[in-house]
């Protein structure tokens, strides 16, 4: 899954920025938030592969 490595590298790319706009910089603030919304739209992918496999599967494990 593409999207879930992509989303734990935006992660990661993102913790200096948070502690930046905690400690007042809006620049960091706007930076965190632009990479929270790539953040969200990995994690929708995710979510979309994992009921892909479930349903390929034929919906067992419910």
């Amino acid at each position: 899954m593409d999207a879930y490595e992509r989303m734990k590298k935006l992660i990661a790319e993102c913790d200096e920025d948070v502690k930046k706009a905690i400690g007042g910089n809006k620049a960091a603030g706007t930076r965190v938030r632009k990479t929270m919304q790539e953040i969200k739209e990995c994690a929708q992918s995710v979510r979309q592969a994992v009921l892909n496999l479930r349903e390929a599967e034929g919906g067992q494990g419910e």
